[in-house]
């Protein structure tokens, strides 16, 4: 009877079993190709173990990851069930149908509290101050600066610094200080350089480097609730933030007109330059004696404040959405429920992830984790963003043609520049019918 028991039993787990793989799901989130696409792999792994559902994080080149993404949703294609978007993507995903709203798990989750204040705003709601969220944040990120601790720190060059400029030489609290540390470590006959900032204007690198001036400088793109431009991408204060970024372009390497975060990670890594911007995300190289024959000598700061002491980065990063054509919604929800958990979270960045979560960000253990992270909290607190608005990419390449020109070629004023910006703009948000009659 014992026996006849225990196969009963047996029986019936297996059943059990089989019933709880029967209703496991292979989930595929789509995301760029780059580390963190590869910790969030890693992350994943540990959810299937637990969960049973497997989740495949498939990616695809920066160069055609919009490209890629909106074919499917254009199609209606299922073939992502979750996509980690750009923030600039929420206008065209939420108006065009592609992301299933998320206002009703946000506000159950109580995400409003649980992440940083500006990656809600950023990632995850449209249109702003709406109270409707289409993502949660997953990937924070802004733009920060490396620089060279040796090069700072050595006793000749602070005497010299100091005797030219009047102050120490040290990190850069103000974008003067910037300038000025770029023009004294500019020695082109030394093969040394001062400064290697985004030139790309093919996508929206040299577009988030020129903001994170603009916006330090007391500028603004415009306003998002009216999408009024004139007056305010062309003020005086983003004229100067402009003016700035162009000013620091003549203390960069030479062939530096094309670059991105390969080209800016390099000018740590080959000894190029004293200081170097990028998004945090491409920093953990830099802290990799395998990547970084100057690792142990190379540090981190957040973006500098402009004159009146506003300061300001660009965001990156990402969050995460449901694709609305996707026939596995409801398991896609059960995994953000696992992703939003404290002790997530915590794996998330333990891993190399950037958590957006307010709790591990705040923390001595996360801040205190790489030679970074410090400077990452403090520039999560201080972020802004490009538009959202379902027009982005053409106001984007607007922005780009306008100001490349002027930085790159030395092609007429900044304030030429951002008038024909927001004659473009507002051109366009016509376009649209974005005004109110």
């Amino acid at each position: 009877m014992r026996k006849n028991l225990k196969l009963l039993l047996a029986g019936a787990a297996f059943t059990l079993a089989g019933a709880a793989s029967a209703h496991a799901e292979d989930l595929t989130i789509f995301w760029a190709e780059w580390d963190p696409a590869n910790y969030l792999q890693e992350l994943v792994n540990e959810y299937a173990a637990e969960s049973g559902d497997t989740i495949t994080v498939e990616t695809t080149p920066w160069s055609d990851f919009q490209t890629k993404t909106f074919a499917e949703f254009n199609a209606h294609g299922d073939a992502y069930d979750m996509v980690v978007g750009d923030s600039q993507w929420l206008g065209a995903g939420a108006t065009q149908g592609h992301y299933v709203d998320l206002t009703d798990f946000f506000n159950a989750n109580k995400l409003n509290d649980v992440m940083a204040p500006a990656t809600v705003k950023y990632y995850a709601e449209y249109p702003g101050g709406s109270g409707k969220y289409w993502a949660i944040p997953l990937e924070g990120d802004a733009v920060g600066w490396a620089y060279r601790k040796d090069w700072f720190e050595d006793p000749k060059e602070k005497e010299a610094f100091k005797a030219k400029y009047g102050y120490d030489l040290a990190i850069p609290e103000t974008y003067a200080q910037l300038r000025d540390i770029a023009e004294f470590f500019y020695r082109p006959d030394e093969k040394k350089y001062g400064v290697a900032i985004y030139t790309d204007n093919s996508y929206d690198a040299m577009a988030m480097g020129v903001e994170s001036a603009i916006f330090s400088y007391g500028g603004e793109l415009g306003d998002y609730a009216t999408y009024k431009v004139d007056g305010i991408i062309n003020s005086k204060e983003a004229v100067a933030g402009l003016e700035m970024y162009k000013e620091l372009y003549k203390f960069t390497p030479p062939g530096w007109g094309k670059t991105f975060f390969i080209e800016d990670n390099q000018a740590i890594t080959e000894g190029l330059s004293a200081m170097s911007m990028n998004f945090f995300a491409f920093f953990p190289p830099l802290v990799n004696k395998s990547t970084n024959p100057n690792a142990d000598v190379t540090g981190f700061f957040a973006n500098p404040a402009g004159p009146d002491g506003k300061r300001f980065a660009a965001l990156g990063g990402q969050g995460i959405s449901i694709v609305s054509y996707s026939k596995k919604q409801e398991a896609s929800k059960k995994f953000l429920e696992w992703f939003i958990k404290d002790s997530t979270q915590k794996r998330w960045a333990e891993l190399g992830g950037y958590t957006a979560s307010q709790a591990v960000l705040k923390s001595p253990e996360f801040q205190n984790a790489t030679p970074y992270n410090k400077a990452f909290y403090d520039t999560m607190f201080m972020v802004k963003d490009f538009w959202a608005t379902p027009e982005y990419a053409e106001i984007l390449d607007q922005f780009n043609q306008n100001i490349y020109p002027y930085v790159v070629g030395n092609k007429g004023t900044a304030q030429e520049a951002l008038d024909k910006t927001a004659k473009d703009w507002t051109a366009t948000f016509n376009k649209y019918n974005r005004y109110s009659n």
